[in-house]
């Protein structure tokens, strides 16, 4: 029984394994830093810098993925054909929306290493600009990559259990406080109106 364990394990070893990734609002640096890592098999015993034991990565949602800042208009693509007047530039905006698999793409085989390995890791990307993917290669799914940022959930994601246990930092009693200290900062002679409105409130205004 231990020898076909051993047996098993050298299999699952040297076998090719298929890994899910989804790329919604994730960056694709980060995205293509996970990715390569499988690619290489980086993660395996095996792993030798001229050993082709890399797995296939799936990545399915690249149409969302996301960029910080204003990236989408200040990162350039630039690229050219080798002929006079082939050079051009595109903007991310520009080239997200006539590929939406490009820039994910063009990230990954920049991180690559620059050897003669590199094409061939590159046939073991699958990339989908949503999240429908084959049925072919949905069945030969082994495990779903977790996705390196953590997503945060909008508002209305959240119960209504969640929202009435989140801790209230601005309690009606700071609000009231606040109002009085900005009332004293913008008429410092004249105090009448804040001590008012303090005996009228109950607050001590100090």
């Amino acid at each position: 029984m231990a020898s076909y364990t051993k047996a098993a394990q050298q299999w699952a070893t040297f076998a090719r394994a298929w890994y899910l990734l989804d790329a919604k609002m994730q960056p694709p640096g980060k995205i293509a830093a996970v990715t390569v890592r499988r690619l290489e098999g980086r993660h395996k015993p095996i792993y030798h810098a001229l050993n082709d034991c890399g797995d296939h990565v799936v990545i399915i949602n690249t149409r969302h993925i996301a960029f910080s800042g204003n990236k989408w208009e200040q990162k350039v693509y630039s690229s050219h054909t080798g002929y006079p007047g082939g050079f051009k530039q595109v903007t991310a905006t520009q080239l997200h929306l006539k590929d939406p698999t490009a820039i994910v793409k063009l990230t990954v085989y920049r991180m690559l290493p620059k050897n003669l390995l590199r094409r061939t890791l590159m046939q073991r990307l699958h990339l989908f600009p949503e999240d429908v993917i084959p049925e072919d290669i949905e069945k030969n799914l082994l495990q779903e990559i977790p996705q390196p940022r953590v997503v945060p959930r909008r508002l209305d994601e959240y119960t209504p259990e969640e929202i009435a246990a989140f801790p209230r930092v601005w309690t009606p009693v700071l609000m009231l406080l606040l109002a009085i200290f900005l009332l004293k900062r913008l008429i410092p002679g004249d105090l009448s109106s804040t001590a008012s409105i303090s005996s009228r409130t109950g607050v001590n205004s100090g």
